[in-house]
């Protein structure tokens, strides 16, 4: 049953006491789990913000499993309870029933706890106007499809020339980021020009060909940038197509920028992906580490760049990836890069990329359009 859902979530929260509630404080984090019934015989927090993130046991007193869990420097976390059955059929991961708040995310729901001086973007919930058009973009270099969906704003006509903002892992971006929803709210209200938004679905398998894949970024820049110019013309001019991505997303835009600098006049990338032996031993077992960091170490050790352009990197406050992101920032700041990075006070994950869109893609985007 794992990765499941508690089928015993909408009892225990409509039963729960009042007290028996999860709550993010000033110094401390408390999950609560009741559990009159002894449904289970071991219970652990599955979180995102520090090792070890799989298993952190709470410890049942009477009906209640409870831990403290230190509060780190974050507005949101998100959580998942993973108990063991009592009867020894399994276990389960599942929401916290007690608490109704809930965050998208790409393997599913979680439960959130938020500070009470968080506030979600007002764009967050809207429902963007635009048209949306569905294709497939043939490689020859990548053996298949790379199927993409282009939203436009609604003062755009499909034969009009408009800047081109450009998302690896797209779909997810809307759905999970409202990405969407930003561009129409902020076109909408003058604050970015009418435009499109290119929402590309990585090819298959995603992990190899973001991985400082010379393959990919090749196919990118030549046959799938050229194949959006049909549905989304920019009238060639690169300084109209902006690039966005997270994790290996953005390590893969950073690879194509600096093997192909002609393609892109931006590049938004966020909790970018840089392994380096220094600072990330743990993710050491990853099939391209030594690809990823011998094209990192390329990026840190170059003295100059010829052709670079506005990058805003963002980070979480308690990722893994900080130090790298940092690295790689103050490297492209070296080489002339017009380059800042945004730390904000969240993990890896798509509700904290989604609260960095304002201000930071959007001030991206005015400034290079």
């Amino acid at each position: 049953m794992g990765g499941q859902l508690n089928p015993y979530a909408r009892p225990a929260m409509m039963s729960a006491p009042e007290h028996v509630v999860s709550e993010m404080r000033d110094d401390v984090v408390c999950f609560r789990l009741h559990d009159p019934q002894e449904h289970y015989r071991a219970v652990g927090l599955l979180q995102e913000l520090r090792r070890p993130r799989d298993w952190m046991p709470l410890q049942r007193r009477g009906d209640i499993w409870e831990l403290d869990f230190p509060r780190l420097p974050v507005d949101r976390m998100e959580y998942q309870f993973k108990g063991v059955l009592a009867d020894g059929s399994g276990d389960e991961v599942f929401c916290d029933p007690a608490n109704p708040l809930r965050a998208p995310g790409a393997f599913g729901e979680k439960s959130v706890l938020q500070a009470p001086r968080y506030r979600p973007p007002v764009w967050a919930s809207e429902s963007p106007a635009g048209l949306l058009l569905r294709a497939s973009l043939p490689s020859r270099t990548l053996r298949g499809e790379v199927d993409v969906a282009v939203w436009s704003s609604p003062e755009v006509d499909v034969e009009d020339d408009a800047p081109l903002l450009v998302a690896h892992d797209g779909p997810e971006y809307a759905e999970l980021s409202s990405l969407l929803g930003f561009a129409a709210h902020m076109t909408d209200r003058g604050v970015l020009p009418a435009m499109r938004v290119a929402l590309l679905q990585p090819p298959w398998p995603r992990d190899e060909h973001y991985s400082a894949s010379a393959a990919y970024a090749r196919a990118l820049v030549t046959e799938i940038l050229p194949a959006l110019e049909w549905l989304a013309p920019t009238g060639g001019d690169r300084r109209q197509r902006v690039a966005m991505g997270a994790s290996l997303g953005a390590l893969a835009l950073l690879h194509a920028h600096r093997l192909r600098p002609q393609a892109f006049g931006g590049l938004f990338l966020q909790s970018g992906s840089y392994f380096r032996q220094r600072y990330d031993r743990q993710e050491s077992g990853f099939p391209r580490f030594r690809r990823i960091s011998r094209f990192v170490g390329s990026v840190l050790n170059a003295e100059s760049f010829a052709d670079p352009v506005p990058v805003v990197l963002t980070c979480g406050t308690v990722e893994e990836n900080l130090p790298n992101n940092r690295a790689v920032t103050a490297a492209l700041q070296r080489q002339g890069y017009d380059a800042r990075l945004a730390v904000n006070r969240d993990a890896h994950n798509y509700v904290g990329w989604r609260d960095t869109f304002d201000p930071h893609l959007c001030d991206l985007l005015a400034k290079v359009w």
